[in-house]
């Protein structure tokens, strides 16, 4: 088991908005979903593309570079082209700081 570490305010991200984080040396994408906090690690599974930087409906995030959709609770993919799912990480919000485990 890993270990919680601070990531964020939850004011640094507005609903429906990502926030590229670098924990322990690992990127993570955070997500803000309606209120609601989630972490993958950023690199989409088919050939690294940002998923911070990619498209958020509802609770799915559009890589930027090729299409693959992800669900941002689970890191499972939705569509093509990538066939993995994304390393998703606990979140816990304690006040306003966002703590993601790694």
């Amino acid at each position: 088991m890993g270990e919680f570490v601070r990531a964020a305010s939850t004011t640094e991200i507005a609903p429906g908005h990502s926030l590229l984080v670098v924990l322990k040396g690992k990127q993570i994408a955070l997500f803000n979903v309606g209120g609601e906090f989630f972490a993958l690690d950023n690199l989409c599974t088919h050939e690294e593309g940002p998923l911070a930087e990619g498209e958020i409906e509802g609770h799915e995030v559009t890589c930027p570079w090729h299409g693959a959709k992800f669900d941002i609770r689970t890191g499972e993919v939705l569509c093509d082209p990538a066939y993995e799912a994304v390393a998703r990480h606990n979140v816990r919000v304690i006040g306003t700081d966002i703590e993601v485990e790694i």
